[in-house]
Parts: C-alpha cells; structure tokens; sequence
C-alpha cells in the first residue's frame, strides 16, 4: 500500500489504493465500455477483440497471467490467436498511448503534478528474449539474466499510473554477433543503442510535445541524474522542476569558484582550457559534508503514513555550485536525507527549484518515488506485468501497453465510485 504523504508536508498527498478481489456491479460492462474506446487502434476486428480477452485474463485470478492460462480462462480465447494478437499483430501503438494519456488527464490531469522515471527488471531464462541480458536487475537486487524495462508514471493528488515505457537493450545486442537474435526478435530496422537516460529523456520529450498531460515536477533516481541527455531535457523547459537523486561522492563547491583561461601547448600549437586555480579547488563532497553537519541545520520531518506508522526523516539543504570534471557546473540545491538514529543513512537529492523554495516541499518530492514503486509492485503482483512469455520487441511493448491500460482503469473505477468507495475486482470465466 502506497503511504499517503502527510498534510504539512505537500503540494497534495497522494492517495492510496487498495485491491480486493470481489466482485464489483457492473465490472465487465465497464470494461467493456473501456475497451471501445481503443477499436479503432487496430486494423482488423480480431485483434481488438483479443484486447477485451487479455485485459479479462489480467483482471482474473489465475495465479500465473501468461498467454495459455489466460486464453483457456476467459471466453471467447484461443492460445495462437492470443500469442499472435501480442506478438505479431498490427497495433497503433502511439494512437493507444495518446488515448490512454487523454484518460489519464481527464482522472488525474493537474497543473502540480509529477512525472516521475525508474527502471524495472524482469527475470528471463535463456537468452532469446528481446534484450535480455546478464544485468542489474532492480526487483530482485542483484545482477541476473533479465530483461530491464524503463518507465514514466504520473502522480497527482487523484492517483498514480504508468504512462509511457520504452525496453532497454543492451549494447552488446547491436554488434554483428547479436545479428540473428535482433532478426528472430523483430527489432524495427532503425533501432540503435540508447541508453537508460536517453531513453527517459526520449519519453519526457515526447510526453511534453504532446501537451496532453499537464505537470509541474520531475523526479528520477541518480542513475538518470547523471546524464547530461535527461538533465538538459528537463531543464530546457522553464517552470519545470526537477528533484533527483544523486550519489554519494558527488562534489560541489558553497560558492562557485573562480575560473580562468591557462594556455599550454600541443604538438606544437597554443592551446588553452578552462581551470581552476588551486585555491579554488577545495570541493566537497556530499557524504563527507553531511556527516560533519551539526545537528542544528537538521529538521525532523515526518515523509510519509506507512502501514507501521509514521516514517520519520531528517533533512537539510544548501544552495551550492555542482563540480563537474574540476569545473563548476549547476547552481542547485543540494537537499540531504538521513534516518535517525547512532548511524543514519544519507539520501542526497539536487532540484533547480527557485531559491524561495521552502524545506516542505523537497520532503514531500524525496517520497514522491514511492508512486511508481507502487505502479511496479500493483501491475506485477496483480495483474501480470511480469507474467508474460513473450520473446520479440513488439510483443513485450504491446504487453506492458495492456498492463498499463489495465491498472489505470481500476484507477478509473476508483475515482468514478469516488473517495469513500473501494475498487473490488475479479472477471469471471
């Protein structure tokens, strides 16, 4: 269950959500209201149809939401039909995506809202399987043959839901020996490497582009933080603010340093570069700076309401100038996070948020995460996302395409029947 960010500590709390499978009134006629409005999406009436299936079988309580459980399960499902509906049918999959993104700004469309990028992985067997690879793989907190997902989601003070997606694949699938596996998995002729942060970076753009779903912030892990690609995505749009974290060896400087021009010569030529002089050179790094501060620039604050309690936090923040290869870089905040107790644990963030920003606001953005998390946790333990059998790049997009439609439209129901009401679920056969 997702905490609910107390009230001192907001633009908005995001609400919670609870699942339990009973059956609602009129659950398969919504849904089937739901799913017309995605007819004219696909070519052929087949493949529409086999959409209604496949939704049907996520919303079921089969314990394994793979193809064959599903076609046998629901009415109407046939196991190639299905196999062939995710992998090989025509889908317009940006007018899908459009379309799911007017839903969601009409439920949960607001000005403060936050976007928010983080990867997911998914366990694979063999090395088939579009992208998979030996690779960190964050749902099971080691390195194992996976397939690694990243994605956007959108919070707001009405809900949270997956919105865009985009597969990682590795670099080594785009050398000569990965030939014959890119051809079996039907990889579009003009794919090429990205990486996690381009990729993000691609979505951000395309989600702004397309002006249908308003916000205010951006959120992202470290890993995305360090990439000059995502950074300038973000910051090339005014009045958007980012929160993202950083790591722990990250330097800056509290005043930026002076900076001159030092000539030298190469292979004969006068050259010159940007330097710092040496009494300029004493950055910090953040670990270092916050395990030396004084506990008066330390305010407790409670983040968030989990299922144990109130999770309590200490914060502080400066102003500073981020070293970037021994130059100065960005004028950001720098915000600190660390648990209480003999030895805490240090979470470091850096927002381009304006300097009147107050302390509230960074304590509610270093929780905000906890929605896409929660995005992750609901459409895999609920509705399948990591079910899927799947080996080619069409097919994987075209199932977690289903598996985001599926969780915002309980979403929808949640929202409809309103605050006092819970969603109940489960699809007969």
């Amino acid at each position: 269950m997702l905490p609910a960010c107390r009230k001192e500590c907001i633009p908005f709390p995001i609400p919670k959500f609870n699942m339990n499978k009973s059956d609602i009134d009129g659950f398969m006629d919504e849904l089937k209201t739901y799913h017309e409005q995605f007819r004219d999406c696909f070519s052929r009436s087949e493949p529409w149809e086999n959409l209604f299936r496949y939704l049907s079988g996520q919303f079921s309580g089969l314990e394994r939401k793979s193809i064959e459980p599903m076609a046998i399960h629901v009415d109407g499902g046939d196991v190639r039909s299905m196999q062939r509906f995710i992998s090989d049918a025509v889908w317009d999959n940006d007018k899908i995506l459009k379309r799911h993104h007017e839903q969601v700004a009409e439920d949960m469309g607001d000005q403060d809202a936050v976007l928010i990028f983080d990867e997911s992985g998914f366990v694979k067997k063999g090395d088939d399987s579009a992208g998979v690879s030996r690779q960190y793989c964050g749902s099971i907190g080691k390195v194992e043959n996976s397939q690694v997902g990243v994605f956007a989601a959108y919070a707001s003070r009405h809900g949270y839901t997956l919105i865009d997606d985009r597969l990682f694949i590795p670099e080594k699938w785009f050398e000569d020996s990965h030939k014959e596996r890119r051809e079996k998995c039907r990889f579009p002729e003009d794919l090429s490497f990205k990486t996690k942060p381009q990729l993000a970076a691609e979505m951000f753009r395309k989600i702004r582009e397309d002006q249908i779903l308003p916000f205010k912030y951006v959120a992202a892990d470290s890993v995305y933080t360090n990439s000059e690609d995502f950074l300038k995505a973000v910051e090339n749009i005014p009045g958007v603010v980012y929160f993202l974290a950083i790591p722990s060896e990250t330097l800056f400087w509290f005043h930026g340093p002076v900076v001159t021009e030092k000539q030298f010569k190469y292979r004969g030529v006068v050259r010159s570069r940007k330097v710092v002089p040496e009494t300029e050179r004493g950055s910090v790094r953040v670990d270092e700076f916050a395990k030396g501060l004084n506990d008066y620039f330390w305010y407790r604050r409670t983040v968030s309401e989990g299922t144990k309690g109130p999770i309590v936090y200490e914060f502080t923040k400066r102003r500073v100038t981020l070293c970037k290869n021994g130059l100065p870089d960005r004028n950001v905040w720098l915000v600190i996070r660390r648990t209480s107790g003999k030895n805490p644990e240090y979470s470091f963030f850096i927002s381009n948020a304006p300097r009147s920003t107050q302390l509230n606001i960074f304590v509610w953005l270093s929780g905000i995460r906890w929605a896409i998390e929660q995005c992750f946790e609901e459409t895999k333990t609920e509705l399948g996302m990591d079910h899927y059998e799947v080996r080619k790049y069409g097919g994987w997009h075209h199932h977690i395409l289903t598996s985001m439609l599926a969780h915002f439209f309980l979403w929808h129901l949640k929202i409809r029947l309103g605050e006092k009401n819970t969603v109940h679920y489960a699809v007969a056969a």
